[in-house]
C-alpha cells in the first residue's frame, strides 16, 4: 500500500486554520508537495506540480513556520504541516502502468465546514489491486547520479581499478601481485565509496546498486564472511537522497492509550519539542509564583487573623499538592521525539540482526504507577523499533530465519503497508493497552543468511522480497586473474587502513596472503571470497609485527600468523594426531588385513586421519552390513553403495556373512559425507580376501555403484593431515588433482596419487602381486568401466564431500 494515508489528523477543535488562510488555500497547500514549513523553490529551479509563482503559498509557508517557532505549540498539532506528514508526492512513489500495477488514484481533498479546512486524508482507492511495497521513483535517481569524484551510482564497483601504483601492461601469470609495482600497501589508494571496496561479488554489487536506485528489497544468501553486511551498509550510501523525517508522539486528550503521531522534516522535531518545553516552563513558572503567593496569603491569614498556624500549614500543603499535580498535567503535553534525524546526513542504516520483538517493532515501556497522578503519560513510554528508525533508509537483518514467525509476519505488514503502529510487546505489561497511530516504515530491507535461512523463513515474507526485489547468491570463490590479484592487494590495504594500528604490508607479505587465499579456495585457479577469515589473518600478522616494533609486516610475520590463527578444529585435529601417536593408535607402516587409513575434515579447514576397520563373520541369519561410528545419513548411504560393489565382486556367498565396518575413534560428532567410500570398500575387500593393506598409505574419495572414484572436498587439508600422521603416500580422486595446494613443508613428505577407479585403489593399496593381480583383473572384468586404456570421465558437476 502507498503511504498517502495521514492517520494523524488533529481533532476538529485543534485543526482550525489561520485567520487569514482561506479554505481554498488550505486545500491547495495539501496538494502542494512543498507546502507548509519549507522554502519554496527558486524561480530558476521549479519542481513539477509546484506553482512557480510566489505569493499566497509563500506567505502561508512563512506564516506556518512562524507560528510553530513563536506561538504556543498545540499539544496535538505542532504547527509544522509538511508534505512529508504522511503524504507522498503525486509523481513520486508509484509504479508506471507498464509495471503491472495500477497507479493509485489520489482522493480529492474536500472541504468540510465542521473540519475548518483540515484535510481529510483517507486511503485512496486502488480498485482492489495491491500497491507495491517500495515502488519506483522515476524522477529521484536524476538528482543523485553524480556522487562525487568516485563516479556515479551507475558505475559498478567492479570497474574500479587499483589506483596509486604502476601496473605492468602484460603481467606474468606467476606474478601474485597481478603486475602491480609496489613495495608496500601504503602505495595503494582506497576508494571512498563503500560499494567500491567490495571485492569479488560483482553480481551482488550490481544488484545492490540497481536496488538502491529503484528502492528494491534484497535477500542475500551465502556463507558467512563473504561481504553481505558490507554490501548492506554500502546500499545506505547509494539510496536516493530523500528528505528525512522526524517522528513525534503526542498525548491524545480523548484517549490516553492511543497517542497521536506526527511526521515533520528532519531537524524540526527538536525545535517543536523545545518550543513545547519552553511553554511548559513558562506556565510552570507562573503557576509556581501563583502557588507561593497563595501559600503566603493562607499562612498570613491563618497566623494573623485566625491565629491557627497548624491549620495554615495544612492548607498550604494542600495548595502545594494541587499545584504540583497541575504541573504534571502540563508536562504531559510535551511530545515525545520518537525518531530524531536532525544529525543524519544520509539514508539511515539499522542492523536489526538478532533483535527481539520490541527492538525490531517498537515497544511501550511498562509503568508501575497506574493511578494517583503519578503515572507516566503513555506517549512518553513509546519506544521506536528498528523498522521505524530505518524509515527512508536500510533495514538489515542477518540470519533472517532466526526471527520468530510472529515477528516475520509483523515485518511483512510493515513492508507492505509502509507504516506500523507501536504497541507493547509483553501481554502482561501496561504497555499492551497502548497503541499509537501508524508510524512510517518506508525502508528498504536487506535480508541475509546461510543456505538454511530459506527453510525457516516465512514464505509470505520471502514472496514480498522476491516480488518487489532481488534474491542474490554470494559466491565462495572467484577466478584467479591478474585483475583479481590486484583487488586482493587493495583488500589488504583496506584492512590495514580500517584497523589503523597495523604496520603496512611488504610486497612479499602480500604475496603470502594471496597464496593463502588460493589455498583456502579449495579449487585450482580460484581465490577465496571468505574475506572475514582472510582479514583475520591480516590482522594477526600485523599484530605480530606491531608486537616486534617492526616498521613493516613481512612474509615471516604472515607465516607466523598462519600458525597462530589456526581454527579450533585445526587445533583439535593436531591434538588428536599427537594423542594417537602417544597411544600407538596411529599405524603408518607394514600391512594389516581389513584396516585402511581414511581421511576426513573437521570443520572447514582441518584434516584428520580416520582409520576404518572391517571384519567378516558367519551370520546366524540373513547376512547384513553393520557399520558403527555414529554414521550420519549420507555416510550410511555410502556404505550401502559399497556393499553393492562387494556383492558383485565377491565369489563367496556373502548372504550368509555379516560384514562389520568400524570407523575408529570417530568421536561424538560422528561421520558425515561419503568421502570414505573407497576406504570402506578397500577395508571390506581386504577382509573378504584376507589380503593386507599398506599402512603407509592413506586415501579419500567417493565411490559410485559401478566403482568410479568421484571427487570430494577438502583434499588439501586431508593430504596435510596424512603427512602429519607419518604416511608417505595418499590416494585422491583424479578429479581433485587440480585442487591440491599443500604447503611447501609437506611437498617432500608425501606422494599424491590420483585415481579414477576402485581397481586402481586396490592395485596400489593391497599386498602381494599374484593375489592382487587376480583381484584387480576380476574386478575390472565385472565393472568394466576403468581399464587402463579407457579413461573414466568424472561427473560434470560433482558435489564435493
Amino acid at each position: 500500500m502507498s503511504n498517502e494515508k495521514d492517520t494523524n489528523d488533529p481533532p476538529e477543535e485543534d485543526a482550525s486554520p489561520p485567520d487569514d488562510a482561506a479554505p481554498e488555500e488550505a486545500e491547495e497547500d495539501v496538494r502542494n508537495p512543498d507546502g507548509n514549513g519549507e522554502d519554496a523553490p527558486g524561480e530558476d529551479a521549479p519542481e513539477e506540480g509546484v506553482p512557480s509563482e510566489d505569493g499566497p503559498d509563500e506567505r502561508r509557508r512563512d506564516r506556518a513556520g512562524d507560528e510553530a517557532d513563536h506561538a504556543g505549540p498545540d499539544p496535538v498539532n505542532d504547527g509544522f504541516r509538511d508534505s512529508d506528514d504522511g503524504f507522498r508526492e503525486p509523481d513520486d512513489g508509484f509504479r508506471d502502468p507498464d509495471d503491472g500495477f495500477r497507479e493509485p488514484k489520489v482522493a480529492p481533498v474536500e472541504e468540510d465546514a465542521s473540519d475548518d479546512g483540515s484535510p481529510d486524508d483517507g486511503i485512496p482507492p486502488n480498485d482492489g489491486e495491491e500497491s507495491p511495497a517500495h515502488p519506483d521513483a522515476p524522477d529521484a535517481p536524476d538528482e543523485v547520479v553524480d556522487s562525487g569524484d568516485d563516479g556515479g551510482i551507475d558505475d559498478l564497483g567492479s570497474t574500479v581499478e587499483v589506483e596509486g601504483a604502476e601496473i605492468e601492461e602484460d603481467p606474468d601469470e606467476d606474478d601474485l601481485l597481478g603486475g602491480l609495482k609496489i613495495d608496500t600497501t601504503s602505495e595503494i589508494s582506497i576508494p571512498d565509496r563503500l560499494v567500491d571496496q567490495v571485492i569479488g561479488q560483482e553480481h551482488a554489487r550490481d544488484v545492490i546498486i540497481k536496488a538502491a536506485k529503484q528502492r528494491r528489497h534484497v535477500m542475500m544468501i551465502g556463507s558467512p564472511g563473504t561481504g553481505k553486511s558490507m554490501l548492506a551498509k554500502a546500499m545506505s550510501e547509494l539510496l536516493p537522497k530523500e528528505e528525512l523525517q522526524d517522528v513525534l508522539v503526542y498525548h491524545n486528550p480523548d484517549d490516553g492509550n492511543k497517542p497521536k503521531v506526527r511526521t515533520v522534516p528532519a531537524g524540526k522535531g527538536e525545535q517543536i519539542v523545545d518550543a513545547h518545553k519552553e511553554e511548559a516552563r513558562k506556565r510552570n513558572q507562573m503557576r509556581s509564583l501563583l502557588m507561593w503567593i497563595i501559600i503566603a496569603v493562607v499562612l498570613g491569614y491563618a497566623l494573623i487573623i485566625v491565629g491557627q498556624i497548624l491549620v495554615g500549614i495544612i492548607a498550604a500543603g494542600v495548595v502545594y499538592l494541587v499545584f504540583r499535580y497541575l504541573n504534571r498535567g502540563s508536562d504531559a503535553m510535551i511530545p515525545n521525539l520518537l525518531v530524531n534525524n536532525a544529525d543524519t546526513k544520509s539514508a539511515p542504516f539499522r542492523d536489526a540482526t538478532g533483535a527481539h520483538a520490541g527492538a525490531l517493532l517498537g515497544d511501550v515501556r511498562h509503568d508501575p504507577f497506574q493511578s494517583g497522578g503519578m503515572e507516566t503519560p503513555s506517549h512518553d513510554r513509546v519506544e521506536a523499533g528498528a523498522i521505524h528508525k530505518a524509515n527512508k533508509g536500510v533495514l538489515f537483518i542477518d540470519e533472517i530465519n532466526t526471527l520468530d514467525i510472529r515477528s516475520q509476519q509483523h515485518l511483512m505488514t510493515a513492508i507492505q503497508e509502509g507504516e506500523f503502529s507501536i504497541t507493547g510487546q509483553s501481554e502482561r505489561s501496561s504497555g499492551a493497552m497502548v497503541q499509537t497511530e501508524p508510524v512510517p516504515t518506508d525502508f528498504v530491507m536487506i535480508a541475509a543468511g546461510n543456505l538454511d535461512a530459506m527453510e525457516n523463513m516465512h514464505p509470505a515474507l520471502r514472496s514480498r522480497i522476491k516480488g518487489y526485489g532481488y534474491e542474490v547468491y554470494m559466491e565462495d570463490t572467484i577466478e584467479d586473474t591478474p585483475k583479481m590479484r590486484r583487488q586482493y592487494v587493495r583488500f589488504i590495504a583496506q584492512e590495514v587502513a580500517k584497523d589503523g594500528r597495523l604496520p603496512e604490508f611488504t610486497a612479499e607479505a602480500i604475496e603470502e596472503v594471496i597464496l593463502e587465499a588460493k589455498r583456502r579456495s579449495g579449487r585450482k585457479g580460484h581465490l577465496t571470497l571468505h574475506f572475514r577469515n582472510l582479514g583475520g589473518l591480516v590482522r594477526v600478522a600485523g599484530d605480530i609485527a606491531r608486537g616486534e616494533d617492526a616498521d613493516f609486516t613481512t612474509r615471516d610475520h604472515v607465516l607466523q600468523a598462519k600458525g597462530r590463527s589456526r581454527s579450533i578444529e585445526q587445533q583439535l585435529a593436531d591434538d588428536f594426531i599427537e594423542r594417537r601417536k602417544d597411544y600407538e593408535l596411529q599405524v603408518s607402516d607394514g600391512y594389516v588385513v581389513g584396516r585402511v587409513n581414511g581421511l576426513a575434515v573437521m570443520g572447514e579447514d582441518s584434516g584428520i586421519m580416520l582409520p576404518v576397520m572391517a571384519e567378516v563373520a558367519p551370520s546366524q541369519g540373513p547376512g547384513e552390513v553393520i557399520a558403527t561410528g555414529q554414521l550420519k545419513e549420507m555416510a550410511q548411504e555410502s556404505v550401502s553403495n559399497v556393499s553393492a560393489i562387494i556383492k558383485k565382486f565377491s565369489d563367496e556367498n556373502i548372504s550368509e556373512m555379516d560384514i562389520h565396518i568400524q570407523f575408529v575413534q570417530a568421536g561424538q560428532q560422528g561421520v558425515d559425507g561419503d568421502s570414505a567410500s573407497i576406504t570402506v570398500a578397500t577395508a571390506v575387500i581386504s577382509a573378504l580376501e584376507d589380503v593386507g593393506v599398506d599402512q603407509s598409505l592413506a586415501m579419500t574419495g567417493s565411490l559410485s555403484v559401478r566403482g568410479d572414484v568421484l571427487p570430494v572436498g577438502g583434499v588439501t587439508h586431508k593430504i596435510e593431515a596424512a603427512a602429519k600422521a607419518g604416511c608417505t603416500r595418499v590416494i585422491i580422486p583424479q578429479a581433485n588433482e587440480q585442487d591440491v595446494m599443500i604447503e611447501e613443508e609437506y611437498e617432500e613428505m608425501i606422494e599424491v596419487i590420483p585415481v579414477s577407479h576402485i581397481s586402481e585403489v586396490l592395485d596400489i593399496a593391497l599386498e602381494g602381486e599374484a593375489e592382487k593381480d587376480s583381484l584387480v583383473s576380476r574386478l575390472k572384468s565385472i565393472t568394466g568401466s576403468a581399464l587402463k586404456d579407457q579413461g573414466v570421465s568424472s561427473p560434470s558437476s560433482p558435489s564435493p564431500q
